[in-house]
């Protein structure tokens, strides 16, 4: 008889046990340099907008809450975290959100990779956020006021006065937020979930790369600015929503055609009145979208996109979905020739030649403009 082999671990929890042992040492290695590696004032501050001291490394974070540490990876990943290899840097803030995340997983609310989702979108959210608020509202107010002390020790009772109050600011914007998309999608109907038709706008600085060379950068950073804030705000008050920007390019969504329609017009007209901007360009469609994570995709997209690159300067080029949509609606008519006197219509569409599109084949572009 051969003797009997010793008993082999299960290969998982020999892998979890060798991982754990190479994390604890990583741990050991890491423990006595951490803090001393650290800016004093920088801890200050940190301590101060997280709320708590630094008490954990990854492994004992994801250990604490209960998270295997390849899951607690992708989640931080996920959120724009640098890896941190061992150092001892997480709170207990970072232990209570991955035991939110895998509590949502564990209940069925929402599947991993649905988890993981969410933890990207609000990153990239918020770390765009962020990044402004450090950059373009702390950098003007905390010049120095006397000599020899530094920004950051201007910073740190700012913060300490602004921090709760923009802490409400933003959670009351986010809920109203969440209740205009959520009551979006409670109105529309189960094949409007799936298939969402929605008009779809760029609009596109003319020139702009010419700019970039000819203005100083706090010019063009200006000009960037002002583009931006005249879009949001004309988007917005027309009832459109503003999905991204681009420096020089915008893009916008309406549920509507007619709303998208005015949106476009408004916006040449605004920016063709200020003589600090350079000429634009719009071009719009509508139909199918596809949108995940607050940003929208798809042939309809794509459209819109090469509408703007060949539209008139200071004009609107729409397609044919979308001049059909307006024509139903009574907004324009597709004929000036049957066009009745009587009629009141909003916009005018002039059709325009027929020609190739970069991967989309042959389109034929309307130009949109107001009646009358």
């Amino acid at each position: 008889m051969h003797p009997r082999e010793p008993e082999k671990p299960d290969a998982p929890e020999a892998n979890e046990a060798a991982r754990e042992h190479a994390y604890e040492h990583a741990e050991e290695h890491a423990r006595d340099t951490n803090e001393h590696e650290a800016d004093p004032l920088a801890l200050r501050l940190e301590h101060l907008i997280l709320g708590a001291e630094r008490r954990y490394t990854p492994f004992q974070a994801a250990r604490t809450a209960g998270v295997s540490m390849e899951l607690a990876s992708r989640f931080w990943r996920a959120m724009g975290f640098a890896d941190i290899g061992q150092a001892k840097a997480l709170t207990e803030a970072d232990v209570l959100a991955l035991r939110r995340l895998a509590g949502l997983v564990e209940a069925g609310l929402l599947s991993e990779s649905m988890a993981v989702q969410v933890a990207r979108s609000t990153g990239q959210t918020t770390a765009r956020l962020a990044d402004w608020q450090t950059d373009s509202f702390l950098e003007g107010l905390t010049e120095p006021p006397e000599l020899g002390m530094t920004r950051a020790e201007v910073a740190y009772p700012l913060i300490e006065l602004l921090l709760p109050e923009l802490e409400e600011f933003i959670i009351y914007v986010w809920r109203r937020q969440l209740a205009a998309a959520t009551s979006r999608v409670a109105q529309a109907d189960d094949e409007e979930a799936v298939n969402r038709r929605l008009a779809v706008g760029f609009a596109d600085l003319v020139g702009f790369t010419r700019l970039t060379r000819r203005l100083e950068e706090e010019e063009l950073g200006e000009l960037v600015e002002a583009f931006e804030t005249t879009c949001a705000d004309l988007v917005a008050a027309h009832g459109g929503r503003l999905i991204k920007t681009l420096g020089d390019e915008v893009l916008f969504v309406s549920d509507d055609p007619g709303i998208a329609a005015e949106i476009g017009l408004r916006l040449i007209e605004t920016m063709s009145g200020d003589e600090t901007m350079p000429e634009l360009r719009v071009g719009m469609s509508f139909g199918t979208v596809t949108t995940r994570m607050g940003d929208v995709f798809g042939t309809t997209v794509n459209l819109a996109s090469r509408l703007t690159s060949i539209a008139p300067r200071d004009a609107v080029l729409v397609d044919g979905e979308l001049a059909e949509a307006l024509g139903a609606s009574g907004d324009a008519p597709l004929s000036e020739a049957e066009a009745s006197e009587d009629e009141k219509y909003r916009f005018a569409l002039q059709p325009m030649w027929r020609r190739p599109v970069r991967g989309l084949g042959v389109v034929e572009p309307w130009l949109l403009t107001r009646r009358g």
